[in-house]
Formats: C-alpha cells, sequence, structure tokens
C-alpha cells in the first residue's frame, strides 16, 4: 500500500496536466447555412397572402408581419410573421394565416422591413388587408426608409 501512495502525486500531476492543456485537434463549431427555401422562395404550404417583393438588394434581411392594429396605427396582436432573405430579384413569399378570429375593434396590416447589416434601409408601406383569406398580392413595392 506504501508504494503505491508514493505513485498518487505523479498520477495527480499527471492528470492536472491533462485537463489543462489544449486539446491537439479541434474541430471548428458548424456553421449553420441558409436553407436553399430560406435564400429564395419559402415553401408553399397552407392558405396565406402570397405574393412578390419588388426591390429587396441581395443578402438584405427581410421581415413581413400581418399584424392587428387599432384606430391609431398601434400594433395590437401578431397574426403571422416570416423571414427571408433578399436575392436581388422579385422575392416571392407566402406568409401563412390563421382562422383564428380578430378582435372586431382591429384592422388586419402587412407591414414589412428590410435591413441590411442591421441597418434599416426599406420598408413595405402599410397594406391594408380586407380579411383573413387566402389571397395573392401580387408585385409589392418597397420603398426606402426614413
Amino acid at each position: 500500500m506504501n508504494r503505491y501512495l508514493s505513485f498518487l502525486p505523479v498520477a495527480l500531476s499527471g492528470l492536472l496536466a491533462a485537463c489543462a492543456s489544449e486539446p491537439t485537434a479541434t474541430t471548428p463549431p458548424a456553421t449553420p447555412t441558409p436553407t436553399e427555401t430560406e435564400a429564395s422562395t419559402p415553401i408553399v404550404q397552407g392558405p396565406g397572402l402570397r405574393g412578390e417583393l419588388i426591390g429587396v438588394a441581395a443578402g438584405a434581411d427581410v421581415d413581413l408581419a400581418l399584424l392587428g392594429v387599432d384606430m391609431r396605427g398601434r400594433p395590437r396582436a401578431l397574426l403571422g410573421q416570416i423571414h427571408l432573405r433578399g436575392n436581388g430579384e422579385a422575392l416571392p413569399f407566402h406568409l401563412p394565416v390563421s382562422d383564428r378570429q380578430v378582435p372586431q375593434d382591429l384592422r388586419l396590416e402587412l407591414r414589412g422591413r428590410v435591413s441590411q447589416s442591421g441597418r434599416l434601409v426599406q420598408r413595405l408601406p402599410a397594406r391594408t388587408i380586407v380579411e383573413l383569406s387566402d389571397q395573392d398580392l401580387g408585385a409589392l413595392h418597397l420603398v426606402p426608409a426614413p
């Protein structure tokens, strides 16, 4: 037993040295790459608002939202939202809608914003949606952000 006690400090030193040293082969963390559907056309499934955004720069981030807004134009309910990435061409979108009831004192508006490098560069003027139904809105033009 005394023979093993003399090896204990050596074993503990080796264990501590092994834990403190850097690993010899590191694998870089996997970076998520945008999927094909995120980079170009969203997957179309179920009823919703469809159309295409005109003038989105390649690589720009687009956020579209269907909102219930009050009489003063303040958002009160989020009814649908999608995130897209511009490809430098007309950008098709499909914003799924649910069939849940919207409070009668709110009106529906489609709103959008485009940012590049974290800076707001364009916006979609608020577009009133008369009812929650499957509809094609056609080409929607963006305007420069103030």
